[in-house]
């Protein structure tokens, strides 16, 4: 309840909130991992298992023959696959499309943004249902926040004003105490929004050919 919310979190504006807390859902396994750390270690132990991992290698078509995927053209030459499977988050239309596929996604830039270096200050992850807004903080003490997508189609890994202010007016109703942190950076990731929020992890009509897209804010 809202005062449980309150001894847990009490740098919370319950008294003069536009969306007023009158309780909270709480994970307490819940919690934050590094992104890019997550990638280096699966990188890692699939370069154990004998997988090549060729990194600045544009996938620019593929091979399709009588129905089946032989392999896929690339900036740095052909890689012919028995199977090939697609995994390229909001840019999937664009890699699907020379196979043939309009996919039921859209692309639009989520925006993230970083603060100065503070105290710990969050105890976890916290998001705010009303305003559409989480933050949690990182190791080197900077508060990591974001809301919602931009409104409009768009590949560019960069937002707009819009979004930068509709974020900070939400972290401000729940947090007013942020306003007085700087904010050092902010940058967009092209997300590919399924039309129900659900993910697709299929085979397609081209045999051989696998397709892991629509995560949405899952990245």
């Amino acid at each position: 309840d809202s005062d449980q919310v309150r001894q847990m979190a009490p740098f919370l504006n319950f008294d003069n909130a536009r969306f007023p807390i009158k309780g909270a859902l709480l994970q307490r396994r819940g919690g934050t991992a590094r992104h890019d750390g997550v990638a280096w270690g699966y990188a890692r132990a699939a370069d154990l298992a004998g997988v090549d991992l060729i990194q600045n290698c544009e996938v620019t078509g593929f091979r399709i023959e009588n129905g089946r995927v032989k392999g896929v053209e690339t900036s740095r030459g052909y890689i012919g696959a028995g199977k090939v499977g697609v995994a390229v988050a909001g840019s999937s239309s664009r890699v699907m499309s020379p196979a043939g596929m309009r996919l039921p996604i859209e692309s639009h830039v989520l925006q993230a943004f970083v603060s100065e270096g503070l105290k710990p200050t969050i105890p976890g992850v916290i998001t705010f249902g009303a305003g559409h807004f989480y933050v949690s903080q990182s190791d080197k003490g900077g508060l990591v926040f974001g809301g919602d997508i931009d409104g409009y189609n768009s590949y560019a890994q960069r937002g707009n004003l819009p979004v930068v202010e509709d974020v900070a007016e939400s972290g401000m109703a729940l947090m007013p105490m942020i306003g007085r942190a700087r904010l050092l950076r902010i940058w967009g990731g092209v997300m590919d929004m399924s039309m129900d929020g659900s993910p697709i992890i299929d085979r397609t009509p081209v045999e051989g050919l696998y397709l892991n897209a629509g995560w949405c804010y899952g990245g």
